[in-house]
């Protein structure tokens, strides 16, 4: 018998500027991203009124992986 190659594990894309992921029923659309900061919107589709949110980079990361989102076309 052979041996099995491991899967690797998945990457993710790096943050940019317009793109929506899909967190559970939420989407999350990234606006301007800096050195360190990431402005974005977290909301249902087809809401009306959208808060804008600033927080780290890191942070962002960090909870699209956490709650497994997707990075929609």
């Amino acid at each position: 018998m052979g041996k099995t190659k491991a899967a690797k594990p998945l990457r993710w894309p790096p943050l940019a500027t317009g793109q929506v992921w899909r967190v559970g029923d939420m989407h999350l659309e990234v606006g301007q991203l800096g050195p360190f900061m990431a402005n974005y919107k977290l909301a249902k589709p087809g809401a009306v009124r959208v808060r804008n949110t600033i927080d780290g980079k890191a942070s962002v990361e960090k909870y699209l992986k956490k709650h497994k989102a997707v990075l929609l076309p």
